[in-house]
């Protein structure tokens, strides 16, 4: 199984806690998804995230190809880091890991995802498809907190 990487850092002029409490709130996930991927929670999901916490969703990554995804958040720093594994869903593997750290300008966030496809050797064919699917994803996100939050974009 080959793992790949996907690593992304942006800038929020907001406070630490204004950031996580933006982030720990699932409800927040279809506002930072592109429409087009016609994401949809499909568990109640009214709390703050805790380590534990199961969320199910439905989504159209491809055009005719609907699934559902369940991840699970295994691991929580408050206000620092949470992760999210997959559990069920379109990946062979996937693992995000939510980094927040306070700085000068207000929050760094950086978000590492490590991920595997499926289907083996027809798998590793789509990977650069899903590869620029993901970029998009986190571009369409970085766009969306940019106008709610202001701030920037540390390529990395």
């Amino acid at each position: 199984m080959k793992l790949h990487r996907l690593e992304r850092s942006q800038f929020l002029p907001v406070t630490l806690t204004e950031a996580w409490a933006f982030f720990c709130d699932p409800r927040n996930l279809p506002l930072i998804t592109p429409p087009a991927l016609g994401f949809r929670i499909t568990c109640e999901a009214t709390q703050r995230m805790y380590a534990g916490m199961i969320l199910t969703y439905r989504i159209s990554p491809f055009p005719f190809w609907k699934t559902d995804w369940v991840t699970e958040i295994t691991h929580i720093d408050e206000p620092h880091l949470f992760i999210d594994e997959q559990r069920l869903g379109p990946y062979a593997f996937w693992h995000h890991q939510h980094h927040f750290r306070e700085t000068s300008a207000g929050t760094e966030m950086r978000d590492v995802v490590h991920y595997a496809l499926p289907f083996g050797p027809f798998g590793r064919i789509g990977a650069p498809v899903v590869a620029r699917q993901l970029r998009k994803i986190f571009d369409f996100r970085s766009e969306y907190l940019l106008n709610r939050f202001g701030g920037g974009i540390d390529p990395v």
